[in-house]
């Protein structure tokens, strides 16, 4: 077995990504390419990795690790290397991009969770499908996604946070409380 991670092209329904297998057989995607997929340069993902959120699940001290990968033919000599975030990690990633409003990670979550409960059923119900079939499913799901509306969605709810936000500001500047009721003296 080799000490360095080997890659393979991996197909999430429209995407082509390399991941990588590490020598103890766990999964893990570049920092970069996890960025990428959502449409986000690689310092956002980086960023993730510093919020207060990540570090709650995964502890203060926790920095993705660097790993070593097999050369590619393309690529000649030298050694190659990665920083490597677990498949829990990317998902965090996507479903906190989402959560944000992005709109791309939205569409992807949705249509991965949908083919893992469809994976289920599937199982259930002794149907068997290729996985050239279910990554067109999957394709089929995220171009049919009204971006546009389900970005209409999300704007909505942040701009009623943002006018919220900006009534309880407007109410304090008159000196009044905004979470004490009419008529209360307090």
């Amino acid at each position: 077995m080799s000490d360095k991670a080997t890659r393979t092209e991996i197909t999430i329904g429209s995407y082509s990504i390399e991941g990588f297998m590490l020598p103890d057989g766990s999964y893990t995607l570049s920092q970069t390419q996890a960025a990428e997929v959502v449409g986000e340069p690689e310092i956002n993902a980086r960023r993730f990795l510093t919020s207060r959120g990540i570090k709650a699940l995964l502890g203060e001290d926790y920095t993705p690790d660097t790993f070593e990968i097999q050369s590619s033919p393309e690529q000649g000599r030298g050694a190659s290397r990665i920083r490597g975030l677990p498949l829990e990690i990317v998902s965090a990633y996507w479903l906190w991009q989402s959560y944000k409003g992005n709109k791309q990670a939205l569409a992807l979550c949705m249509a991965l969770m949908t083919e893992t409960l469809e994976r289920r059923f599937d199982t259930a119900f002794g149907i068997s499908r290729s996985e050239e079939e279910r990554n067109q499913r999957l394709s089929d799901r995220l171009s049919s996604r009204d971006l546009e509306a389900i970005g209409m969605l999300l704007a909505e709810d942040d701009d009623l946070r943002r006018e919220n936000a900006e009534l309880r500001q407007q109410l304090t500047e008159l000196g009044a409380d905004p979470y004490e009721l009419p008529g209360d003296d307090g």
